[in-house]
């Protein structure tokens, strides 16, 4: 069995305009990984391997993340990303399926399970991003820093400058923000995710997402249409309230809801053993 650093990627042509880059590893049935905000399918380099003993895993760059090509016109909120999921899963004709997102990949495990019920066997929605009452609220909860430079991008011209200046140190203290403890953000990988940042567009479409905020909290609209089983898992450190925390699970149908001690909110590289027990032991 190859695993995630020995398995070459591959890029999925779905239409003139959308490709999506994919990582397949492992073999028995199929499960996706979608990723967090702002980064890529090498976020699950550390949990993939642990679940392809039980699964083929998918692991895949969201368009416009990591390696997928960046289509300058598209709108890149939630809706977008949900058609591109759906895409991504037909083309490939999966079905038996385990969705496993984390972040803004856990809302679109569980907006792309509500869509296609004959195909998703499972759900794992992981921090799920979709608590939103303003421009990047989520991410601007890690700490001072990231509610600085966060909250500015929004701003016309300032925003643009501030995003065109943003280099690995200033990303690793607004990333380390979703930490329980930063140390845990491995430097080579966040070296991964700022080579990719310095793509031609990639900081336009970054910016894109978070302009899209109202749609991440408008995902919860499509929950109670989910049919599947979902265990919703949090980290005790993760940026959702209890409350919010409860109120999503109180929108899911028979929503199972669980806790990771030590974590934030990106619980595949900080915490991913106790991540795969939690998958393999359920699933």
């Amino acid at each position: 069995m190859l695993s995630m650093t020995e398995a070459k990627p591959s890029l999925l042509k779905i239409s003139d305009k959308l490709s999506v880059r994919f990582q397949k590893t492992g073999s028995g049935p199929p499960l996706l990984l979608i990723h967090t905000i702002r980064t890529q399918l090498e976020y699950f380099r550390s949990l993939a391997p642990l679940l392809a003993r039980a699964y083929t895993v998918y692991a895949i760059d969201l368009p416009g993340h990591g390696h997928s090509p960046i289509d300058p016109d598209a709108s890149f909120d939630e809706p977008y990303f949900r058609r591109a999921v759906i895409s991504f899963i037909e083309e490939l004709d999966l079905s038996n399926l385990t969705l496993v997102g984390e972040s803004i990949g856990g809302a679109l495990a569980l907006t792309a399970a509500a869509s296609l019920p004959q195909r998703v066997k499972q759900v794992y929605a992981i921090n799920p991003y979709d608590y939103e009452i303003r421009y990047g609220d989520g991410i601007r909860r890690g700490n001072w820093f990231a509610n600085f430079i966060i909250g500015s991008l929004q701003i016309p011209v300032l925003g643009a400058i501030n995003a065109a200046l943003e280099n690995k140190i200033v990303l690793g203290r607004i990333m380390g923000g979703g930490y329980h403890d930063p140390r845990k953000l491995p430097a080579d990988l966040l070296a991964e995710f700022d080579a990719v940042a310095r793509r031609p567009g990639y900081k336009r479409m970054a910016r894109k997402v978070l302009a899209g905020w109202q749609s991440w909290s408008k995902a919860r609209d499509y929950y109670e249409q989910i049919s599947a089983p979902v265990t919703l898992v949090y980290g005790d450190s993760d940026w959702s309230q209890p409350n919010e925390r409860e109120r999503t699970r109180s929108l899911i149908p028979a929503a199972q809801m669980l806790t990771l001690k030590s974590t934030g909110h990106f619980s595949a590289v900080e915490n991913p053993s106790e991540l795969a027990r939690v998958i393999l032991a359920t699933g």
